[in-house]
């Protein structure tokens, strides 16, 4: 039995990145034997053995030689392995493309063989910021999206894919890629639309509402809640009619179930469906935020507040307008928490939380 250090791990020792994930590939041996070997492995694998020992992933070959086995991997600059004695087993073309920094499949079949790819290769774009998507991978990408390869896949694999783009150093090269490629749909519907419809009006825009977003996302990168809010809070803005176009009333409001139905289609942690939502409610509200009426910065302090989202949500505001009304957002906030009733109104229902609101807008009112 020879077991070997595969995939993105090798990749990111080449590339002298640290190393998140250690994937194994195990030559030599039948399941029987790899289990005498390691008793506490669980098989996991449906499709071709996969074990989990530790917590680490140990593949079975899914190909009868080493070199087709690399052939059989999504892109070639992961088709890497490292034995025990650190000698490199590669792709052909795998370290070529490193030095160069090119993004290519493995194989004419790596991504019909599972379209999961085709979002691997967006996120792998998003993580990977100076390497660059080869033509044989766009036209790869381009066949599986016209295939409806991806209208296969689950959410459940759909979603790691994603989370891992929201923690990416250029998250909008995931959207990028996808729309190049002609496969966003049909999980990013919303920005296909995107694509052909204005951002805004000069001079506040000058591109469309998709590449808007993945610059707002670039920018927010480091904050994977942030991101999240920059993806979803102009998905108002695909339902203005054309003949409104290039101004989008009313957008913010309008984005809230979409960016809520967008989180559902994800399979979204419910922490991201919030957040989503109030990016969608509050951006252009809060991008005004030294001339709201007092009464209208607590509705928006407290729901941030209670949302959990202020930070992200202000943090949007400032990739999204150039405004940057964190501090004394925070400090306002500080301001009204304490604000109580008196034991007399209180218990008095929606009055009593309205007297509350008036109390905590005078506290910002000043008076």
């Amino acid at each position: 039995m020879k077991v070997y250090l595969a995939g993105g791990a090798v990749r990111d020792l080449l590339l002298g990145r640290p190393l998140h994930d250690r994937d194994y590939l195990v030559m030599g041996a039948t399941r029987e034997e790899f289990r005498r070997a390691f008793p506490a492995a669980r098989e996991v694998g449906r499709t071709f053995p996969v074990f989990l020992v530790d917590g680490l992933e140990f593949s079975f070959p899914r190909a009868d030689s080493l070199d087709e086995e690399l052939k059989a991997r999504d892109l070639t600059v992961n088709a890497q392995l490292l034995d025990e004695d650190g000698e490199l087993v590669c792709h052909p073309q795998g370290l070529n493309d490193l030095a160069a920094r090119i993004l290519r499949p493995a194989s004419d079949h790596s991504l019909t063989d599972d379209p999961l790819r085709v979002l691997r290769a967006a996120r792998f774009a998003a993580q990977l910021p100076d390497f660059t998507a080869h033509a044989e991978l766009i036209t790869a990408m381009r066949a599986v999206g016209a295939s409806g390869g991806l209208a296969s896949l689950s959410a459940d694999r759909v979603v790691p894919e994603l989370r891992k783009v929201l923690e990416s150093p250029k998250p909008g090269n995931f959207l990028r890629l996808l729309a190049e490629s002609g496969c966003l749909l049909p999980w990013f519907p919303e920005f296909e639309t995107g694509r052909s419809v204005p951002a805004g009006p000069a001079p506040y825009h000058h591109s469309d509402m998709l590449t808007h977003t993945c610059r707002v996302m670039d920018d927010l990168a480091g904050d994977p809640v942030a991101v999240w809010m920059g993806l979803a809070h102009d998905l108002g803005k695909t339902l203005t009619p054309r003949e409104r176009w290039p101004r989008h009333y009313g957008h913010d409001l309008a984005g809230v179930p979409l960016a809520e139905t967008a989180a559902l289609r994800l399979r979204m942690p419910n922490e991201y469906k919030t957040a989503g939502m109030k990016a969608a409610r509050w951006h252009m509200t809060a991008a005004r935020y030294g001339h709201l009426r007092p009464g209208t910065r607590v509705d928006l302090l407290m729901d941030l507040h209670l949302s959990g989202t202020l930070v992200p949500l202000f943090k949007l505001v400032l990739a999204d307008h150039g405004e940057d009304h964190l501090e004394r957002a925070r400090t306002e906030l500080a301001a009204i928490l304490p604000v109580r009733l008196a034991p007399k109104d209180m218990n008095h229902g929606a009055e009593s939380g309205e007297k509350l609101r008036m109390l905590r807008a005078e506290v910002l009112r000043g008076g």
